[in-house]
């Protein structure tokens, strides 16, 4: 049977966090920069999780960090599509390129 350690759990953490950074950074629609924050901040409640189990099996505080975060990346996902959904009705465009080109 495979162990997996929080040395595991950490690498899939980060290998999560890097790929969320590169597509933020290099995506121009913000769809997918809306998508790349989302993977950032479940790598970040994969990390709390961890945390929880191994370090601190008695305490919830990793738990209760991760609904935190999953309530606010909720709220913020609601909010972000609404902006995006605004944004195509008003210019026709989604692309980050053509936000600096816009007139309010």
């Amino acid at each position: 049977m495979i162990s997996v350690g929080l040395t595991h759990i950490l690498i899939l953490s980060t290998c999560l966090f890097f790929i969320g950074m590169y597509g933020f950074f290099t995506r121009r629609n913000l769809i997918t920069l809306l998508m790349s924050v989302e993977l950032m901040l479940n790598s970040v409640n994969i990390n709390f999780a961890a945390f929880n189990k191994y370090l601190f099996p008695e305490k919830l505080d990793g738990i209760f960090f991760n609904v935190f975060i999953i309530t606010i990346a909720a709220a913020e996902a609601a909010v972000a599509i609404a902006i995006i959904i605004n944004l195509y009705r008003s210019h026709n465009s989604i692309d980050v390129e053509d936000a600096g080109e816009m007139k309010y």
